[in-house]
């Protein structure tokens, strides 16, 4: 059995791969610079050609708009990107104040001459006004709505991935956990720092790995999936879950494997990875790593507090034939 796939969501971020100001990325502290000229700080220096693009998200959803497609294709999402003299223009007619610290650096772009930031609204009365047909977007739709094919679309999506986890991240660690003291953001949002003399802990995003498998029967070509609660009706997927301090990949495998479904994995095959930062609001930073588990035992019994139900599906050419 072969199983390819070509496309990951959140994978892929052209911001942190190919894009680049002028053969390299703008430093954080330019970008920074840069910006507080723009917001017109004193005694910073300017960067008249840079243009500012900056992606509000909403209770982790990233400000977007849609275009009817041909036929019965489903609507093209596009990033909801607001220039920063439109950003300020919307939070002084809503009365709220623009913080340099509330944005988050996300990258500068040679192509064209752009630097890109994030923001979290979520606590600020923000009215959009003439910014019709933007609205906030469970990112979770965007990724679904996604041409997979479409290479800037999937580009977008990443960067709005990307986005969303610094975000949380800034949410989450507002208190330094060695000493208690409110942090501070450093280097442009990328890292947080405590300002508690005695102290002085440096904060930096920290990826949690989660493993994703599919559990594979070899004798009769068949795949195990789960339904989990609170999911879609219908919707069977791969087992999944998190690793364990002191556990690597392919023991949290097969120790997910069993308290879900007490079906026993021998071998573990890694297939590949991806960004995921659609998990939980409380671990923002998170990395998804794919796996083929081969099973050792076929009976299966179902922990009811973690799946609603699974099912043994046949692998017929590349497709799931459910069983």
């Amino acid at each position: 059995m072969s199983i390819n796939v070509h496309s990951h969501a959140f994978a892929g971020n052209p911001l942190l791969s190919k894009f680049s100001f002028s053969g390299h990325p703008l430093p954080p502290s330019a970008a920074l610079e840069a910006l507080n000229a723009r917001i017109g700080l004193p005694n910073t220096h300017s960067y008249p050609s840079l243009s500012f693009k900056v992606l509000p998200f909403r209770n982790g959803r990233p400000l977007a708009s849609s275009e009817a497609s041909s036929g019965d294709s489903p609507p093209i999402w596009h990033l909801g990107w607001l220039g920063l003299d439109d950003l300020r223009v919307i939070f002084d007619n809503s009365g709220a104040q623009l913080s340099v610290d509330s944005l988050v650096y996300l990258n500068s772009s040679a192509e064209d001459d752009a630097v890109y930031w994030a923001i979290d609204v979520s606590a600020e009365v923000i009215e959009l006004g003439s910014k019709t047909g933007l609205r906030f977007v469970e990112l979770r739709t965007l990724m679904v709505a996604t041409d997979w094919s479409d290479l800037q679309a999937m580009g977008n999506l990443a960067i709005a991935g990307h986005a969303k986890a610094l975000l949380e991240w800034h949410n989450v660690s507002r208190f330094c956990g060695h000493c208690g003291e409110k942090t501070v953001p450093m280097e442009a949002g990328r890292r947080k720092q405590c300002p508690n003399g005695s102290c002085k802990k440096r904060i930096y995003p920290r990826v949690d790995p989660v493993v994703i498998m599919l559990v594979i029967d070899r004798e009769n070509d068949r795949a195990l999936l789960a339904k989990r609660p609170m999911r879609l009706h219908r919707l069977y997927t791969c087992l999944s879950g998190f690793t364990e301090p002191g556990e690597s990949l392919e023991e949290a495998v097969r120790r997910e494997t069993w308290e879900e479904t007490r079906v026993e994995v021998g071998e573990v095959v890694y297939h590949s990875s991806q960004p995921w930062p659609v998990g939980p609001s409380g671990i923002p930073c998170q990395l998804m790593v794919g796996f083929f588990a081969y099973a050792k035992s076929l009976e299966i019994t179902v922990d009811k507090k973690e799946l609603e139900g699974a099912l043994t599906s046949l692998m017929l050419s590349g497709t799931v034939e459910k069983k």
